[in-house]
């Protein structure tokens, strides 16, 4: 009695839960009063047939903002809820959710600087039309040639500024050259050099965080050889901000590449009254924690999955540390 009586249970869960049927018309199918499947369905959950689960992801993802936002003292984190989402729903989602942070950060009159790299490009793609009065959008870091245009800072400060009804400037030079002597010979030419003025004078800057080793846009693009990947491992190298290399503590790595970008530096950058970075997946962990620590940053957008192994992985090394010590 009891096997046949669990079997309607489930039947009548299935059909309300899965199918998504109402109590009346699960009751007319199988020739009972609605008041008699609403006892069912209680009878189900005091059973354990069903279990109602409550996911706030909002709740959730506010906790995880909270604990980043103490652990590093940033102005803001914005974690986005990306759970059970496959590799490119979670681009889309994170672009849009930066998109909509970012927009609400911009004032009229504002000057906005960004860098490069493909979470700014599905940012600026996500960005609603908003006009703003009076603002310019100002690349942070050179970036010519053929390839993979859109991720470009010249194109993405150009993508924003027509999104905000605005102007941008764009920075004809390359993000890096062979010498040191050929940078200075190009940022002392005065379009150059004013752009680069320009840049040192943003009221918002919104950068990428990079690992120089793994799907990594700089050495897509021919920038990074072996031998210099292998020489900045040797440092310590955990991430490029603006296509600078810092190491795991934050602090800029001492190598000849540094000195050949043509760009904001990391110093001036940290001198913006308000810097956004954006960064997620776990190949970044250990680029977004270096970002985070030497302080390069004042707000965080990530993921959730993100978020989580950030909080987790610097509790390791933190108990660790104690260990050791």
């Amino acid at each position: 009695m009891n096997d046949e009586y669990d079997k309607d249970l489930v039947k009548v869960c299935k059909l309300y839960y899965y199918e998504a049927w109402t109590q009346e018309k699960i009751a007319e199918k199988i020739g009972v009063s609605r008041p008699i499947i609403s006892k069912m369905l209680q009878k189900a959950r005091e059973k354990g047939i069903v279990e109602i689960i409550v996911h706030d992801e909002s709740h959730q993802t506010a906790e995880l903002e909270k604990q980043l936002e103490l652990r590093y003292q940033l102005k803001r984190v914005l974690v986005v809820p990306t759970r059970d989402l496959n590799k490119e729903l979670v681009t889309s989602a994170v672009g849009k959710a930066a998109a909509q942070f970012v927009q609400k950060l911009i004032k009229n009159g504002d000057r906005i600087g960004v860098s490069w790299g493909n979470t700014l490009f599905h940012m600026v793609r996500e960005f609603p039309l908003d006009k703003k009065e009076n603002v310019k959008v100002i690349p942070l870091i050179g970036g010519t040639g053929n390839e993979r245009t859109e991720v470009h800072s010249n194109q993405i400060a150009y993508e924003l500024s027509k999104k905000l009804g605005g102007r941008s400037e764009s920075l004809y030079a390359p993000s890096m050259v062979e010498t040191e002597e050929l940078k200075e010979q190009l940022t002392h030419l005065p379009h150059i050099q004013s752009v680069l003025a320009e840049g040192k004078r943003v009221d918002l800057a919104v950068v990428g965080i990079g690992n120089p080793y793994t799907m990594s846009t700089l050495e897509r693009f021919g920038y990074l050889s072996e031998q210099v990947l292998s020489e900045l491992k040797k440092l310590g190298t955990a991430a490029d901000i603006n296509s600078r290399f810092i190491n795991h503590y934050g602090q800029v790595v001492d190598h000849s590449i540094n000195r050949k970008v043509i760009g904001m530096n990391l110093e001036h950058l940290k001198q913006v009254g308000q810097v956004v970075g954006l960064a997620f997946g776990m190949h970044k962990i250990e680029s977004i924690t270096a970002a985070l620590r030497g302080g390069w940053i004042q707000m965080l957008v990530t993921d959730e999955a993100t978020a989580v192994q950030l909080i987790n992985s610097e509790e390791h090394s933190t108990s660790r540390k104690q260990t050791d010590d």
